[in-house]
Formats: structure tokens, C-alpha cells, sequence
């Protein structure tokens, strides 16, 4: 993360919405020491209100809980000051009414959450991919507040490899295979992980139709406020792999016009990083690495590039059913979780739509 100067000349009060989920524990630890923004209130279930965050969280991040934060108390999911920034880890099965209120009370809402991804006026945001769409917020219903979504952790490292692609020749389909790390289901406690080890599971619950409808959003055209899906045929299929952290996919394309193999690794090598001159602390230098290693990448050796926020592409290699295929990897609980959202929330303070902050 790169210690650039506020824009107002100061940190920012910023809420977690669920903060002793996974995801909340990485935008802890993200926002610990980010020049942006401070920890202003942790926030989660009436289970875990009124305690110290130290005292219910399970932690399971290997760095230590900060001091401070440990000692915080834990406040009820209910907004108290408006123009704070919500930072949601909820789960879906309770974040989109809890967001909502949020949002009517006057907070910018930065959600990992599904629900809310496909209201027409909600950007479904990748800032190096679609940094225009996050001008819809305009026309959102709420007086100050809004709601800004992440993309599912998958969506995000496939659609950073198929962006380069989309702009240089245009995608008619893409057939893809994903291989996602445990920790891309949480925390729970029970037998879960015991039926990882030695095993791989062919099956993530509505994970495939996330795959196939999020890119076609984020790739679409965003037009007085309207945003225009692209046209592109998606299949997936997807399988959970005894892997930490580290979301793997293969793709395989079909290019809308004809593209020899060093145009397309011409797109792939000249895709640079268009939030440079925006000075975000999240942003990586590079988004998109290319690796020319017969046997990468590697979620081991490659999902902490970037400190995390890079994707990586690499096998990319003609295909005998469609017309190229390659493989990406992405930190999902960074790049497709924690650290998406704080991207997303620098992006929402630099803009000129910085209005919605107070």
C-alpha cells in the first residue's frame, strides 16, 4: 500500500459491517495503517454487540489482532453517524436490508455482498476495468448516502484478464473453469475442511451463475445512467481445492475478430494500470502480470503480488475449440474481497463524486 496523502488532509472515519467475519478481519488489518482512512467502529450481530472485539472475534488471520482494535467494542449493525464510509463484510443472507439502511441514513456503502450487484443504478465495480460506472451512484434513490458493490472474488481476476482482451478484439464466449481456495468459504466451524483435504468438491453454490452473468455487468457501457451488459456468451463451472488462499481459473476464449498469438500477448503484456495518475493507495502499479513460465502462476508463489492486488495471467497458448485459452489467478480474499472494497472507496473519495463523503 503506498502512503499517499489524503485528498481532504485526513483519515476518513470508516465502519466495518461485520467485522469479525473473514472479510472484516482483512480490512482490519488493511486499514490499520492506511493514510486514507481510520477504524472509527466495528460493527456486527447482536451476538457479538456490547463485547470486545478481542473477546469474540475468531481470529484467523496470521497477524495479530492490533492492539487497539482489540479493544474496541463491538456495536450493533445499525448506522448512528451519517457521512461515515461503511465497509460491508456481511454475509448475503443478511446485507442487503442492513446496507439499504445504511445507505438511507446517509453512509456510501462499499459491499462484498451479492444482493445489491444487479440494481440497475449499483456499480458492480473493478476501478481499473470500469471506473465510469461508478458515476451511476447519481441516480441511486438515496439523498447522500449510496451503494457501491465488489464483484465476486472470482469475477474479478477472470474479468482483469478478459478486459485487455474485450478492448483489442472483443470476447464472443468464454468457457471457464475455476479452482477456488478454502478460504473462499469462510471461517465456519464444523467438518468442512475435512472433506477438503485429500479432495477436491465440483460444486460452489450459486458461484457458477455469478461467473456467468458479473462480467458481462462490469465489461457492459455505462450511458446516461444506464449500464449496458456486453454481449458475450459465459460457461463455468466451478470446484472448491485444498489451497488457502487463491482463486485459479482456465479460460478459454472466442474473439469477436481474428487475433494472432503475439497480438494477444500483446494486449495481455500492454495493459497498464489506468488509475495512475488518481494516486490510490490500493491500486496496484501493475494490475495485470504476465508470466511466461510453462508452470505459472501459482497461488503459492504469485496471489501476494502486488500486495495482493495484482491478477496474474499466464499459459496463454492457442486453444483447439475456441480460439485462445489461458490461465489467472487472483488473491480472493484481497483482490476479490477486503481489499476490492478499500479500492473501491479510495476511488469514491478521489472522484469528483466525493460529494457523497461529508
Amino acid at each position: 500500500m503506498k502512503n499517499i496523502p489524503s485528498p481532504s488532509g485526513e483519515r476518513l472515519p470508516v465502519e466495518i459491517l461485520g467485522a469479525t467475519g473473514m472479510v472484516g478481519q482483512h480490512l482490519i488489518t488493511r486499514l490499520t495503517e492506511h493514510p486514507w482512512f481510520r477504524i472509527e467502529a466495528l460493527k456486527a450481530s447482536e451476538r457479538s454487540a456490547g463485547k470486545r472485539y478481542g473477546d469474540t472475534v475468531d481470529w484467523a488471520l496470521p497477524q495479530p489482532i492490533p492492539r487497539d482494535i482489540a479493544q474496541m467494542e463491538v456495536l450493533a449493525c445499525e448506522p448512528s453517524l451519517p457521512g461515515r464510509i461503511a465497509l460491508s463484510g456481511l454475509d448475503a443472507d443478511i446485507a442487503g436490508p442492513i446496507e439499504e439502511q445504511f445507505a438511507e441514513f446517509g453512509y456510501p456503502v462499499v459491499s462484498n455482498a451479492r444482493n445489491h450487484r444487479f440494481d440497475p443504478d449499483v456499480p458492480l465495480l473493478i476501478p481499473e476495468v470500469n471506473r465510469d460506472h461508478l458515476a451511476i451512484i447519481a441516480h441511486q434513490r438515496f439523498a447522500v448516502g449510496c451503494i457501491i458493490t465488489n464483484p465476486n472474488c472470482s469475477t474479478v481476476g477472470i474479468t482483469m484478464a478478459l478486459k485487455p482482451l474485450q478492448d483489442a478484439f472483443g470476447v464472443e464466449a468464454a468457457d471457464i473453469v475455476t479452482l477456488q481456495a478454502a478460504s473462499g468459504a469462510g471461517n465456519r466451524p464444523g467438518v468442512s475442511s475435512l472433506r477438503l483435504i485429500d479432495n477436491t468438491i465440483p460444486f460452489i453454490a450459486g458461484e457458477e451463475e455469478k461467473i456467468q452473468t458479473e462480467p458481462k455487468k462490469i465489461l457492459g457501457t455505462y450511458r446516461d445512467g444506464v449500464i449496458r451488459p456486453a454481449e458475450m456468451a459465459i460457461s463455468a463451472q466451478c470446484n472448491r481445492v485444498p489451497v488457502r488462499d487463491g482463486h485459479t481459473a482456465c479460460v478459454k476464449v472466442a474473439l469477436r475478430t481474428r487475433a494472432s498469438l503475439e497480438s494477444v500477448m500483446a494486449a495481455f503484456e500492454s495493459y497498464g494500470s489506468p488509475l495512475k495518475e488518481l494516486e490510490l493507495p490500493s491500486a496496484p502499479d501493475h494490475p495485470l502480470i504476465v508470466h511466461h513460465h510453462p508452470a505459472h502462476p501459482q497461488p503459492y508463489f504469485h496471489r501476494d503480488l502486488e500486495d495482493g492486488m495484482a491478477a496474474s495471467v499466464g499459459r496463454i497458448q492457442p486453444c483447439g475449440v475456441l480460439d485462445y485459452k489461458f490461465v489467472v489467478l487472483s488473491h480472493n480474499t484481497v483482490r476479490g474481497a477486503a481489499g476490492a472494497a478499500i479500492l473501491n472507496a479510495e476511488l469514491l473519495v478521489r472522484t469528483a463524486l466525493s460529494q457523497a463523503i461529508r
